[in-house]
C-alpha cells in the first residue's frame, strides 16, 4: 500500500500554464499520474498539455472529480490558492512554492481548523508513491516501490537517501517532503501517524534538520505510539546559532533547535540514528535484516 496518494489519485495542478507548472505536470503525466485538471484563472475552457483548464478549483473538482492538488502558484498568491483549495474541499494539497509570507501561512493554519484538507509543504518537493503516483517535482526514476516510508524536511537529502535505498534494493511505500518552512502544513507527527497506520509500511526513514522542535515532537510520538522502527538522520550538526541555513525554518534559536538536541531526543525515543547522510541506506538495510 501507500499513504495519501496511490493509483486512484486524480490530480489537479494549480498554476498548470506557468513555466514550472508546465514542466512538472508533464513529468507527472509521464510517470503515470492521472492529471485530470489544471487551474489558471482567466484561462478556463482551454487545454494545456492535453489537460482541461478551469478558472477555479471548485469548478475543476466538480467537473473532473479531482481529489489532490499540486500547486505552482507564485509566492504572493499561493496563500490565497491554498485557501481556495480548502474552500473547495480538496482533500490533499501539495504546495511546492517557496517564499510564501509567514503571515499568509498563519492565515492558512487558522483557516484549516475544523476542516479536513491536508497540506504538504509549502517549500517542498511534494510526495510520491513509487509505481503509483507522483505529485511533486522529484525525479521518479530514482524511486523503487516497496515498504519503507520516507518523511523529510529536505528535498535534496530525500533524493540522496532514496537513491541509496533503491541501489540497495530497498523500496519505498511513499516519500513525503514536508518542506523547510517555519510553518509547514503537515508535521513529522502527522506523517508518522499515516505510516504507523499503513499495514504495508514496515519501517520509516525520517530526515530532520536544525530549527524548531518538530523532531522532538516526532520523538515523543515514536516513544509512545510507533511500533515500527524509525531510522533518523538530522542535518546541520555544524550550523552556527542564529544563522539561517538554506530553509526558512532552519535556524537555531535556543538550545532545542540544535541538531545535537534533536538527535538526543530521537535516540532516547528508540529511533535508530544514522550519523552521516551517506549511511542512511546501509543503516536501513541493517534494520530490515533484523526484522
Amino acid at each position: 500500500m501507500s499513504i495519501l496518494i496511490d493509483g486512484s489519485t486524480r490530480l489537479l495542478v494549480q498554476g498548470i500554464t506557468g513555466g514550472e507548472g508546465s514542466f512538472h505536470t508533464q513529468r507527472c503525466i509521464e510517470y503515470g499520474t492521472r492529471v485530470v485538471a489544471g487551474v489558471t484563472p482567466g484561462k478556463g475552457g482551454s487545454q494545456h498539455l492535453g489537460v482541461p483548464v478551469f478558472n477555479s478549483v471548485e469548478h475543476a473538482m466538480a467537473e473532473t472529480g479531482a481529489n489532490s492538488s499540486l500547486m505552482f502558484v507564485p509566492p504572493a498568491f499561493a496563500g490565497d490558492g491554498i485557501l481556495e483549495a480548502i474552500d473547495a474541499g480538496m482533500p490533499l494539497v501539495a504546495c511546492i512554492t517557496e517564499g510564501i509570507p509567514v503571515l499568509d501561512m498563519m492565515k492558512v493554519h487558522r483557516y484549516l481548523k475544523g476542516r479536513s484538507t491536508r497540506i504538504i509543504g509549502p517549500n517542498c518537493p511534494g510526495l510520491i508513491s513509487p509505481g503509483k503516483c507522483k505529485t511533486g517535482i522529484m525525479v521518479g526514476d530514482i524511486h523503487l516501490a516497496g515498504n519503507v516510508g520516507v518523511v523529510s524536511r529536505s528535498g535534496t537529502l530525500t533524493y540522496d537517501v532514496v537513491s541509496q535505498m533503491t541501489s540497495l534494493g530497498i523500496g519505498q511505500s511513499t516519500c513525503v517532503g514536508i518542506g523547510g518552512d517555519a510553518l509547514p502544513g503537515s508535521t513529522f507527527v502527522d506523517i508518522l501517524e499515516q505510516f504507523q497506520a499503513d499495514p504495508d509500511t514496515r519501517a520509516v526513514v525520517l530526515i530532520g534538520e536544525i530549527g524548531g522542535v518538530m523532531e522532538q515532537e516526532a520523538a515523543e510520538f515514536i516513544r509512545l505510539k510507533m511500533t515500527k522502527p524509525v531510522i533518523a538522520f538530522v542535518a546541520g550538526g555544524t550550523a552556527p546559532p542564529g544563522k539561517r541555513m538554506g530553509h526558512a525554518g532552519a535556524i537555531i534559536t535556543g538550545t532545542a533547535g540544535k541538531a545535537s538536541e534533536k538527535i538526543k531526543a530521537l535516540a532516547q525515543a528508540g529511533a535508530i540514528i544514522s550519523s552521516h547522510p551517506a549511511e542512511v541506506g546501509l543503516t536501513t538495510r541493517r534494520v530490515l535484516e533484523t526484522m
